[in-house]
């Protein structure tokens, strides 16, 4: 990759966190990360709820964020530096990702593709796991 390509695809990154900034996004973020489902009953009736949009946004945001980086629009490992918060949204999403993907059979999948191809990701998606059970004692 070359300067060119580096600035631009940090150029990009920063758009995203622009984004993240904004008021709706905001107040997507703040709701989805008290968001702690046990079944996917709990997932279901989120995202038919009236807050239900702040949980699609988040999973919309996130799962363009990652085609971005699947298409190589932005480079992989400057993505991974510098962002994590996907991950938490992931993490609290992929035990039901088989029952959502049921009815919508895309559901994450960028998302998915790009965490499982972290380097480490299987102890990565453990430890944002393990944080994530932590914060709700």
């Amino acid at each position: 990759m070359d300067i060119e390509e580096k600035q631009e695809s940090a150029k990009l990154i920063l758009q995203l966190y622009e984004l993240r900034r904004e008021q709706k996004m905001r107040e997507s973020r703040d709701w989805w990360f008290g968001f702690n489902p046990k079944s996917i009953q709990d997932v279901m009736s989120a995202i038919m709820s009236p807050d239900g949009w702040k949980l699609r946004q988040a999973m919309g945001y996130w799962e363009m964020a990652a085609a971005l980086v699947n298409h190589g629009v932005i480079d992989a490992q400057m993505f991974y530096d510098t962002n994590g918060e996907h991950l938490y949204l992931f993490v609290k999403l992929q035990p039901f990702l088989k029952e959502m993907r049921a009815a919508q059979p895309n559901t994450l999948l960028q998302l998915e593709k790009l965490i499982l191809g972290m380097p480490d990701a299987e102890k990565t998606i453990a430890s944002v796991r393990q944080q994530i059970e932590a914060w709700k004692r």
